[in-house]
């Protein structure tokens, strides 16, 4: 049986897209919010594309604060949106 992958939302465009297509924000259980790379941290988790008119649109709407329930620290945002801007090209 062949392995299905997971859908999620961009918090950005809304657009349902497979998982690995995307960038993964968690909030741990200790609070700390990091960028998850490989996608399989224990947390809280939230989708973004990996383009920076996404990024926008969810900082502009608080979407990421929303869905993670914390502020997001300026650290993360930093790396967010130059790991975008290089996706971008």
């Amino acid at each position: 049986m062949p392995k299905t992958i997971p859908i999620r939302q961009c918090l950005g465009c809304r657009i349902q897209k497979p998982k690995n297509e995307l960038v993964r924000v968690v909030r741990s259980p200790e609070g700390t919010v990091s960028i998850d790379g490989r996608g399989k941290a224990p947390g809280r988790g939230a989708y973004l594309c990996r383009d920076s008119q996404c990024l926008r649109k969810a900082v502009r709407s608080k979407a990421l604060e929303r869905a993670l329930g914390v502020p997001i620290p300026e650290d993360v945002m930093e790396r967010l949106r130059s790991e975008m801007e290089a996706a971008d090209g």
